[in-house]
């Protein structure tokens, strides 16, 4: 996996990093090393890598609604119907 980048002729120190950051990410050299960044025991690896099969599965069957867009689409608030309260709000 090793990363090699050559100048072109005329480019800018700032085109070669540009250029090697977007191989590294392609790569997935970048979130690897994030990932790696702190220990992670195996049960909780286990643990993150149960939740995002059952959001894969939801999302396979239709199911799955993340939570920004239910607010989006005009979803029940806190004081609406359906909400917190169940509808039974009394501010008289």
């Amino acid at each position: 996996m090793a990363i090699r980048v050559k100048a072109r002729s005329g480019e800018s120190v700032e085109g070669l990093m540009r250029r090697f950051k977007k191989l590294c990410e392609k790569e997935g050299l970048t979130k690897d090393v994030r990932r790696k960044e702190f220990y992670e025991k195996p049960s909780e690896r286990a643990r993150r890598d149960a939740r995002k099969s059952q959001v894969r599965q939801l999302k396979a069957d239709g199911l799955f609604v993340p939570k920004g867009k239910a607010a989006l689409k005009g979803g029940k608030g806190p004081g609406g119907p359906g909400g917190r309260d169940g509808g039974m709000r009394d501010d008289r």
